[in-house]
């Protein structure tokens, strides 16, 4: 897969919230980890925490290095910048699985439930955070009973296939529909590798600077007069507006 094509546009999904019940992990001492607060509200100032350095908050560890190794295949190192999981993209999805997106919140979950058509996206009755460790855990039973070993101990070429597979939907994982699954994940490596350092990814603003992207900048005002030239412009990331 070529980096241009991972790194293609990313589709918005929003509706009528629902509360539903969150699958979480444990923070190492056993305790549930705090989650932030459940909607924005109008008026007063949530702004987003800066990332804490180490511990998951939604993730097992093996589920992070299984989604490390997906997001070193669809985003690999190369001359231009660091690689998907370098730059932090299983932090950002543990961070996010752990929020109001892992709870589904924007989406409406009332049901019904049918198999929808390609342009009315995936009809599934789980949240996003329960998609991922059902998922990863049929990914991983896969993987063993295949292989004998997890998805992240595989070579980069076995990797390759199992995710073209997936991509195609020819990959039996039991009850989950493996397209689906990698469409979800591809959109969250996208965007952790794209977004605001301040939601866990985009390490040192390595995506920003390979595109020449100029960030959280305040305005461009001293700029739009002055047609025709090049400016390199040192990103801004939000931590740097709150700091």
């Amino acid at each position: 897969m070529q980096r241009r094509e991972v790194l293609i546009s990313m589709a918005a999904v929003a509706g009528t919230a629902a509360s539903v019940p969150l699958l979480r992990a444990a923070t190492t001492d056993g305790a549930p980890a705090a989650s932030p607060p459940a909607r924005w509200e109008a008026g007063a100032a949530n702004p987003a925490l800066p990332p804490r350095a180490g511990g998951l908050l939604f993730l097992t560890a093996t589920e992070a290095e299984t989604l490390g190794a997906i997001a070193d295949r669809l985003i690999p190192a190369d001359e231009l910048s660091i690689g998907g999981k370098e730059a932090g993209c299983v932090a950002f999805i543990d961070r996010q699985l752990d929020g109001t997106f892992g709870q589904g919140v924007s989406d409406y979950r009332r049901g019904p439930y049918y198999q929808g058509t390609p342009e009315q996206g995936p009809q599934n009755k789980l949240t996003p955070a329960q998609r991922y460790r059902v998922g990863l855990a049929a990914l991983a039973a896969y993987c063993q009973r295949e292989y004998g070993k997890g998805f992240a101990q595989l070579d980069a070429a076995t990797q390759d296939q199992l995710l073209t597979r997936m991509e195609a939907n020819q990959l039996a994982l039991g009850q989950v529909d493996s397209k689906p699954l990698f469409e979800l994940v591809l959109q969250n490596v996208r965007e952790g590798f794209l977004a605001d350092p301040v939601y866990g990814g985009n390490k040192d603003m390595a995506s920003w600077k390979m595109l020449g992207f100029p960030g959280a900048r305040y305005d461009f005002r001293d700029y739009m007069d002055r047609k025709g030239e090049k400016f390199n412009f040192i990103p801004v990331s939000l931590i740097d507006s709150a700091s």
